[in-house]
């Protein structure tokens, strides 16, 4: 028998068996709850809310995003009306639930019936107990209720704990929430990197509460040390609240002191001091994210709840050098450095499962740049990845790194997008997981998906900047024109972004503006101190100039150095198509599909160096092997 339903007076049946539940955030038919993630779950709740009228884009943008963040209209809306008339099995063309007004909005046109008779509200007699409207309005506030919290501000006595509860008047709505970077009171500026540590854990631990919206780690600790008000930075990242806070160590003891401020009116609303041993850190935080999340009346699915209450017990010696770890796979170097403290992590404690992710994470970023062989990447990240999921199923992130794997080694493209689904439903959060998600479906040709998985990890972090998976979406859809444009768009911004020129030159070779892509490769090539990328590039545009001499040159450089470390044999491919050497050129796509070269899983498909083998036979069978042709 189906367990009975949450919050009955709040629920709404939409026809064929649908049934919508605002204070749940979910929607449901017959027993079984549907998945929506949270942006199309927020715009059903208002066109439901607004049953009958037309909602205006302009309405959407405001309710669901927010006034001012970045957003891809078009493509960020329209995304999101599909997933709704999807998962309610609704024609475009021929709708029952969901119409469009083309050119204006959009109208919930389905039956709506209050299923509020069992409601334990208290009504006047003859009183009636309300539209259906109303009561998804009231209830959409009380999900959008906030929970964050963990920012902290030290006290006098050493470990004195205290409680501070709300004002009268009840909690402001909030929506959204940042937590600004912890204050380091240990007295020791060593210890800068637990308490960042920390900040990331906690923001982390309430992103797993999806009624609300998290600014991610990366965008918050540009306020790190800043002047500004309050009201100041919540204008800046658009959110509702702001937890403030601070951590003192003492030894083996952490203390995390923490208060909630609502941006708005600068009010403080919350505040709560906790001490544990440091092998208690991680119960700690999620003890704090529940704490807040009761203080303003969040409420928390059982899949939340569970995952909030997972936290273990960890060694504090292999807590201390994952948080060591952190700043270098954050960063855009030092990732050799970072598999070295997640090793140690593991070392210390075996079942700590985070170390395993990032640990994976680091050999994906060390494939991916060539440093490691493809076979060493994959290897070492699949056993580090499926090693931290027997740990914690639960873990978001594990099932992103695993989209990777299967997209760039196994050439698996459907457990990819089922592996990015898994990490959407378990971690929505996590911003890089959108960021790789819209590069794959770029990769797929699905330009408008791809640019609204854009806009949620800009969305999700708007402090950091995702130039590259932008402009890689281009290279994927072969757009060389927008391609050309947004590249050169980020080296004005940023002259030291390698990556970004790489692109840009990759870009005017494919408008068969090789003589211009030259000096672009040039510099890409020197800052990056010899990626093996645009110095293969730099080859194929001598090669198609006429300046075959110096082209071949840099091949054999290539060629010597694969003896000492890992050469793609894949860019050595295109070095050779544009020397016109066919031959050479596909022994050694040959050499790169019997390795698994990540990069003919990440560029065959798009590259334009290798066009003119396109036509060849021997091409379109090695699409047919990698399984990218019938």
């Amino acid at each position: 028998m189906a367990s009975p339903p949450l919050h009955t007076a709040d629920q709404v049946r939409l026809g064929d068996g649908f049934v919508l539940d605002p204070g749940a955030y979910e929607l449901r038919r017959g027993d079984r709850a549907l998945k929506l993630e949270r942006i199309p779950m927020e715009l059903l709740l208002l066109l439901v809310e607004e049953r009958g009228h037309l909602v205006s884009r302009d309405r959407i943008i405001e309710r669901v995003w927010g006034k001012d963040v970045f957003l891809d209209t078009d493509n960020s809306i329209n995304a999101a009306i599909r997933k709704i008339r999807h998962v309610l099995k609704d024609d475009a063309e021929q709708p029952r639930f969901v119409q469009t007004v083309t050119g204006r909005g959009y109208r919930f046109i389905g039956p709506v019936t209050d299923l509020g008779a069992a409601s334990t509200e208290q009504h006047s007699v003859g009183e009636p107990a309300g539209d259906p409207r109303e009561r998804i309005h009231r209830s959409t506030s009380r999900v959008a209720l906030t929970l964050t919290v963990l920012g902290l501000a030290a006290v006098a006595s050493l470990w004195l704990v205290r409680s501070v509860g709300p004002r009268p008047g009840g909690v402001p709505t909030l929506r959204s929430i940042v937590v600004l970077p912890l204050d380091n009171l240990s007295g020791d500026p060593s210890q800068d990197y637990f308490v960042d540590g920390m900040t990331d854990a906690l923001t982390t631990d309430l992103a797993k509460i999806g009624a609300l919206r998290v600014t991610s780690r990366t965008s918050a600790m540009r306020y790190k040390g800043t002047k500004k008000t309050t009201p100041e930075i919540a204008r800046e990242l658009n959110v509702d609240g702001i937890v403030e806070g601070s951590v003192v160590r003492s030894g083996e003891r952490v203390r995390i002191t923490a208060q909630l401020i609502h941006a708005g009116s600068d009010q403080h609303l919350w505040a709560e001091t906790y001490e544990r041993d440091l092998g208690d850190v991680l119960r700690l935080q999620s003890e704090v994210a529940q704490a807040i999340a009761q203080q303003v009346r969040v409420q928390l699915t059982p899949q939340q709840q569970a995952r909030l209450r997972s936290s273990a017990a960890v060694n504090p010696e292999a807590y201390e050098a994952y948080l060591r770890g952190l700043p270098y796979i954050n960063g855009q170097a030092g990732f050799e450095t970072a598999k070295g403290y997640f090793e140690e992590s593991i070392r210390k404690d075996p079942g700590f499962a985070p170390a395993h992710v990032r640990l994976a994470d680091t050999y994906v970023v060390l494939g991916l740049s060539r440093q490691v062989s493809p076979e060493r990447a994959y290897g070492s990240a699949r056993d580090a990845v499926r090693r931290a999921m027997e740990l914690d199923g639960s873990v978001g992130e594990a099932h992103t790194t695993l989209a990777v794997l299967r997209w760039f080694h196994e050439w698996d493209w459907a457990g990819a997008e089922r592996e990015f689904g898994r990490s959407a439903e378990l971690a929505p959060y996590y911003a890089f997981a959108h960021g790789y998600h819209s590069n794959f479906l770029a990769w797929g040709g699905h330009a408008a998906e791809a640019a609204a998985e854009m806009a949620r990890a800009r969305e999700l972090d708007p402090g950091l900047s995702f130039a590259s998976c932008e402009t890689a979406n281009f290279f994927q859809l072969r757009d060389w024109t927008r391609l050309v444009e947004v590249s050169r768009k980020w080296v004005v911004s940023d002259p030291n972004d390698w990556l970004e020129r790489h692109f840009l030159a990759i870009g005017l070779e494919g408008l068969g503006r090789a003589s211009e892509a030259i000096p672009e490769y040039q510099k890409a090539a020197e800052m990056s101190k010899g990626d093996q990328d645009p110095v293969a590039g730099l080859a194929h545009a001598l090669a198609a100039v006429g300046r075959k001499t110096e082209a071949e040159a840099v091949l054999r450089d290539l060629q010597r150095s694969s003896k000492h470390v890992y050469s793609s044999p894949y860019l050595i491919a295109a070095i050779h198509a544009g020397l016109g050497s066919k031959d050479q050129a596909f022994e050694s796509l040959e050499r790169a599909f019997q390795e698994h070269s990540w990069d003919i899983a990440w560029q065959i498909k798009a590259d334009p160096r290798i066009d003119t083998l396109r036509s060849d036979p021997r091409f379109q069978s090695l699409l047919r092997r990698v399984g990218l042709s019938p």
